[in-house]
């Protein structure tokens, strides 16, 4: 089993406990020394997950956020107002991606949670030779978004819709982006 397998059924071994698993434990499962899990758990925190070692073992905290894919239409000009207006509501732009007809899904993470995020990644794109990937496809793009809520979601929705954002789906299009996502870890 390689470190990255491991490090993976160690997180499934710590989501799946409802009390602290000890280092001891994961090392005799794991067939490893306890140093080489202790090395493993500070791997998977510098992934950002929050883990908490107390004197009965690690603890997995994960906050639940609400997700769901939009898809949306708009200007280059119009970038920074769809932006703002999901991030002042309190969502997280996780991503954008388009449906290609010919290459399929092309996804870029993007992360953008703030207004300074904002200003970041508008200056990039300006910088560069690079275009928006929604001008691939039109105009046409999804963002996936994360927020506190299904209600903040809902909130989201309205005013993309309002704003004039919100693209229908085609029958091309292979999934149902409308559907509310599961609650995800």
């Amino acid at each position: 089993m390689s470190g990255e397998e491991r490090r993976r059924e160690i997180l499934e071994a710590l989501l799946g406990s409802e009390r602290p698993v000890s280092g001891s434990n994961l090392a005799r499962q794991f067939n490893v020394s306890r140093q080489v899990i202790v090395q493993d758990i500070a791997l998977i925190r510098a992934e950002g997950k929050e883990i908490y070692s107390t004197n009965r073992g690690y603890i997995l905290t994960e906050k639940k956020r609400a997700s769901r894919v939009f898809k949306v239409f708009h200007t280059d000009e119009e970038v920074e107002n769809e932006l703002s207006l999901i991030v002042d509501m309190g969502g997280c732009v996780e991503d954008v991606f388009v449906y290609h007809k010919v290459y399929g899904i092309i996804r870029g993470e993007l992360n953008i949670q703030s207004r300074y995020d904002i200003k970041r990644y508008l200056e990039s794109i300006g910088a560069g030779k690079s275009k928006l990937l929604k001008n691939t496809t039109s105009g046409y793009h999804y963002h996936t978004v994360t927020a506190e809520s299904e209600k903040i979601l809902d909130m989201i929705q309205t005013k993309l819709e309002e704003a004039g954002f919100l693209a229908m789906l085609q029958d091309y299009e292979p999934v149902d982006f409308w559907k509310k996502a599961e609650l995800q870890p």
